[in-house]
């Protein structure tokens, strides 16, 4: 664990391949990482705190991505809104090219909803208010946002703050982003981005009138589940406001189907002002009470995370200077304005799924590239399992960032569709036989949880607990104690650290049942047993029990090398029959 972060904080510890410095900033953790980087929470010498994204290796390495990414940022620096995060500083030219921008300890709208459910009327109009007035800000720059969407909303004690404006659209440069680097994500995408029309200022409303709707109802306006069929019903269907308060009415015009028919942001701020019974305001408790205990949590993590800082070593762990080209911000930062920014969290969207009852904070939801804090997962070394010597992993591969989790939906069930069955793993050991249920006593039948659509790409693992599941990196030799899941592929194998990994066969129906009663356990698969549609059970050393759907691989030709997955998890659905983590 780093120094700098404490357990119950909102960080995560640094890993061995992190950076320290980034051009003379001194990273203290990980706040999240996405499709397009990872991101860090440093401090600029005036001691604010700051979003330090260092972009992809494979995206920095395309011309295209750099050249469009050069003229976003460059755009981006340009606004300077009361409600947007603004850049404070960037190298476009480096190795690895990184931005940075303010930061502010305010929850997601995506994570503060999923915690706290759906917001006052009143709330909602101030929210949209102050997105409205962001875009204005962004459109008056020339910048489409094309990805406005609840994780990119973040909240702040003095408003909200409209993050990642227009630097998903690099991305749309390359030919990366068939593998998972999405430009816009389907839920909150307008008719006309779903249908691969050209974009403009309109699209970035209907997405505000979605981010409004989500807000007051804690749903999308378009329903939840596979992402073709939301697209589909954004293209062709109305949206379903059952339940909208009557002062938000006028979100259904930023919904129109024809973008010459939605207000622009300036409209949006008068139609506020009209539905508010009293001025709006983003000062005072303009956020119910909880959440603003959330934002004072957070003030003290970092100003404590700065001061721990500031008291140690930068630490060993490479560092990423500013590339020695006229077009690199300063190298020595500026004390960025007030008031501070944020990054957000969580990755594409759809809301992250819950069970009956209340939600609970998600302990590492999936983030986009410029991700918002959550909390930290304290973790130990890996000490009880590593691959065996002859596979042990090379310290040179580059393991690339998960791709994109899509179609987040909580299901009551999971498919049959089931192929494939080898009584032997692939080191040729036997399952354990006999009747004994996987992981101890069963408990009665928890909610399952389905993730459809997961990217795992090569070295990377999952936990069952983290809601959505967030792959992270295995580290150059071996995964950690937590792996519940991961994929392999210089061996080419799926496994979990909890060795009780099963293969069904034809005649069996993936179920809970079904897995519970499953004995014949292997540490790992190899993917030359499997093929699209095969089900494995896994057993955790906590308790959880998951049946993943094995969906297919990554094309030769693609530079990532991933495997897709659909995960049906049961948490805590046995006694644990480990030390747990």
């Amino acid at each position: 664990m780093h120094q700098g972060t404490t357990a119950g904080g909102q960080f995560q510890p640094l890993v061995d391949n992190d950076p320290r410095t980034v051009a003379g900033y001194r990273i203290a953790a990980r706040l999240g990482a996405g499709g397009m980087g990872q991101v860090y929470l440093s401090y600029t010498p005036g001691g604010h705190p700051i979003a330090v994204k260092v972009i992809r290796p494979e995206l920095g390495d395309d011309p295209g991505f750099r050249q469009r990414f050069r003229s976003e940022v460059q755009a981006a620096q340009r606004v300077q809104g009361l409600y947007t995060a603004p850049v404070i500083d960037f190298d476009t030219e480096g190795e690895r090219p990184w931005l940075a921008t303010a930061y502010v300890p305010g929850p997601s709208l995506a994570v503060a909803v999923g915690e706290h459910g759906r917001f006052p009327a009143a709330t909602v109009l101030r929210l949209v208010a102050g997105m409205a007035e962001a875009l204005k800000v962004i459109h008056g720059a020339g910048i489409v946002h094309r990805d406005l969407k609840p994780a990119n909303v973040l909240l702040a004690s003095d408003g909200p703050r409209v993050i990642d404006f227009g630097i998903a659209r690099a991305a749309d440069a390359t030919a990366l982003t068939g593998t998972g680097v999405t430009v816009g994500t389907p839920a909150f995408m307008s008719p006309e981005q779903a249908e691969g029309k050209a974009v403009g200022p309109a699209s970035d409303v209907f997405a505000l009138g979605q981010v409004g709707v989500f807000a007051a109802l804690a749903n999308s306006a378009y329903g939840q589940g596979n992402s073709h069929a939301v697209l589909y019903r954004i293209v062709h269907e109305e949206p379903d406001l059952t339940g909208l308060p009557a002062e938000l009415d006028f979100l259904a015009r930023c919904l129109a189907k024809d973008p010459a028919d939605r207000p622009d942001p300036a409209g949006i701020i008068e139609l506020c002002r009209a539905a508010s019974p009293t001025p709006l305001s983003q000062q005072g408790s303009w956020l119910p009470e909880p959440m603003e205990a959330d934002i004072h949590r957070r003030t003290e993590a970092w100003a404590a995370m700065r001061t721990s800082l500031n008291a140690t070593p930068a630490g060993p762990g490479p560092a990423l200077h500013h590339a020695p080209t006229a077009t690199a911000a300063p190298a020595t930062p500026a004390t960025p304005p007030p008031p501070p920014a944020a990054v957000p969290a969580q990755p594409p969207y759809p809301a992250q799924p819950t069970p009956a009852g209340p939600a609970s904070y998600p302990t590492s939801p999936q983030h986009s590239l410029h991700s918002a804090p959550y909390p930290m997962h304290s973790h130990t070394p890996p000490s009880s399992w590593a691959p065996p010597p002859k596979k042990k992993m090379s310290g040179g591969v580059i393991a690339l960032i998960v791709l994109g989790v899509l179609g987040v939906v909580a299901v009551g069930g999971c498919a049959a569709v089931v192929a494939g069955l080898s009584d032997r793993g692939p080191d040729g050991r036997s399952g354990t036989g006999g009747g004994t249920r996987a992981s101890g006593t069963p408990r009665p039948d928890p909610k399952p949880v389905t993730y459809t659509g997961v990217h795992l790409t090569n070295d990377y693992y999952i936990r069952f607990a983290d809601s959505p599941p967030k792959p992270l990196h295995s580290g150059d030799a071996a995964y950690e104690d937590d792996a519940d899941f991961y994929y392999w592929s210089d061996e080419r194998y799926l496994g979990s650290n909890g060795e009780k990994v099963s293969l069904l066969n034809n005649s069996q129906k993936g179920s809970l049942k079904t897995c519970r009663e499953e004995t014949r356990f292997t540490e790992r698969i190899t993917l030359s047993q499997v093929s699209r549609g095969s089900q494995l059970c896994v057993h955790t050393q906590s308790g959880h029990i998951a049946l993943i759907t094995y969906r297919g691989r990554s094309a030769a030709s693609e530079p990532a090398d991933y495997v897709t997955l659909d995960l049906t998890v049961w948490r805590n659905a046995e006694e644990p029959s480990g030390s747990g983590y």
